[in-house]
């Protein structure tokens, strides 16, 4: 079991960032941090290889991540393409 620390980034919304406790952000690259943001703390959590997260594909995944490159790095959900066009017709009189 690992206890995990979770970081959410300021820049791009539902981006999370899954590092070691012990560790915390020592081996995450400079360049990912800059895209990153200032990390904010969200929440410190244990992790088994059997647990489930919503977002995360293979738990295994993450702990193989965290091993080896020092980080897991969480993507936000794909768009649907319906809601990227809901604002694209709005009227420019009446209720916006």
């Amino acid at each position: 079991m690992k206890i995990l620390s979770i970081f959410k980034s300021p820049r791009k919304d539902e981006m999370y960032l899954y590092v070691d406790k012990r560790e915390q952000l020592e081996r995450v690259p400079e360049a990912l941090l800059e895209m990153f943001g200032e990390p904010v703390h969200v929440m410190d959590m244990p992790m088994t290889p059997n647990r489930k997260l919503a977002r995360v594909e293979s738990t295994a995944k993450l702990l193989d991540d965290l091993d080896t490159r020092g980080y897991y790095l969480q993507m936000p959900p794909q768009k649907e393409e319906y809601m990227l066009d809901l604002f694209r017709n709005r009227p420019e009189t009446g209720v916006r």
